[in-house]
């Protein structure tokens, strides 16, 4: 998993809203990236509902948030859609960015292993550095726990 200090690795992919997204995106204004395993599921739901509750005082902080999973574009747009998310969703469907973030991980479920995402989120200065990782992610608060972080930094 890439610690605090690295930078954004480079990437070209698409998001909702008709977006194709690189690391120069991040560039210029603090960023959220939370990882989740797969759209319209009960835990990513409840994550980015809480995520898009708090979307406009992350804007105040000059900060932009970015879902990111491997489900298709389209998949993501039905769900950011359905939940009317205040933010946009990035499809990462061959785990690239997922892969150099290093939450791509073999996980163990009932005896049973596969390749999957490993909920993480990530925070980026304007420059493009990461300058917190959270992993593994336990969901209740953590959207407001990323805010508090960010507003420690800005204060």
């Amino acid at each position: 998993m890439l610690a605090e200090g690295a930078t954004l690795p480079d990437f070209t992919l698409h998001a909702t809203s008709n977006q194709t997204l690189c690391n120069a995106d991040f560039v210029g204004r603090y960023s959220v990236i939370y990882v989740y395993p797969k759209d319209s599921t009960p835990g990513c739901t409840t994550e980015g509902l809480d995520f898009s509750a708090l979307a406009d005082e992350f804007k105040q902080l000059n900060a932009q948030i970015f879902g990111l999973s491997l489900d298709s574009l389209r998949r993501h747009e039905n769900f950011k859609n359905k939940q009317n998310f205040a933010f946009d969703l990035i499809s990462d469907p061959q785990a690239e960015l997922c892969q150099a973030l290093g939450v791509y991980q073999l996980k163990k479920n009932f005896g049973k292993e596969y390749m999957g995402l490993v909920r993480s989120t990530f925070l980026v200065d304007p420059q493009g550095t990461i300058i917190r990782v959270w992993s593994p992610v336990k969901i209740n608060g953590h959207a407001q726990e990323v805010l508090q972080t960010l507003k420690n930094l800005c204060a």
